[in-house]
């Protein structure tokens, strides 16, 4: 990344993992500015040239109330099968590309506030879609999967079999945690896993300021390498 802009830190995690969790203790802690993929997922759903598209594949059983019944649409999209990766590669194709550049229209909102040290971009499938290439860095927040289980089951309501299924539309686990360039746990508090988070950024910031120093006089206020 360029040494006068700031690092940009992807977000991503198990189902049930509490990464949103630690995304928002890290800007509240901050100064930082959060995207939330999956909100703007949601209000892309809103859009009616969207629904139309929508509307044109999946039919009219997806709408409830003139509007997305985003549950149904869930059911026909996750899981592991050809007919599940089929229905999520038409709906990928028409949301996915808007879903980007309202991510990328967002980064570019941050870099504008003075106020701002970095930007969190939180996102389920940050790598399935290629957003990582929008990061600077990728952490992954480590949450083994019974306690996974335990908190989508009392804040959800979800099945082990529903946990599996969701995640069946995903990068395994262990894929996601090789592909980070830090792994946080969480399986204790949601304040000891930002503190970690925080105390690698700002270790990565520090470097990246002592590496700007040595090719250059300049004053660098905020870089990760």
């Amino acid at each position: 990344m360029e040494q006068n802009q700031i690092p940009i830190i992807g977000i991503v995690g198990g189902v049930g993992s509490g990464k949103s969790a630690v995304a928002r203790w890290l800007v509240e802690a901050g100064p930082g500015y959060l995207i939330d993929a999956d909100r703007i997922g949601h209000a892309v759903l809103l859009r009616q040239d969207v629904q139309e598209n929508l509307r044109s594949v999946f039919g009219e059983s997806i709408f409830a109330g003139g509007t997305i019944d985003r549950r149904h649409l869930a059911e026909l999209v996750f899981g592991d099968g050809p007919e599940y990766a089929a229905a999520r590669s038409r709906l990928e194709q028409i949301v996915h590309p808007i879903i980007r550049q309202v991510i990328r229209d967002e980064i570019g909102r941050a870099r504008l506030n003075p106020e701002v040290q970095f930007i969190i971009l939180d996102a389920a499938i940050l790598l399935e879609t290629g957003w990582r290439e929008e990061c600077d860095l990728v952490a992954f927040v480590d949450v083994p999967r019974h306690e996974r289980l335990r908190r989508v089951a009392e804040s959800r309501g979800w099945s082990s079999e529903e946990l599996d299924r969701r995640e069946a539309s995903q990068w395994s686990v262990d894929r996601k945690r090789l592909a980070a360039d830090i792994v946080i746990d969480n399986s204790q508090s949601v304040d000891r896993a930002g503190r970690q988070l925080a105390a690698f950024i700002a270790e990565r910031a520090g470097r990246g300021r002592q590496d700007g120093a040595a090719r250059s006089q300049s004053t660098v206020t905020a870089a990760v390498t």
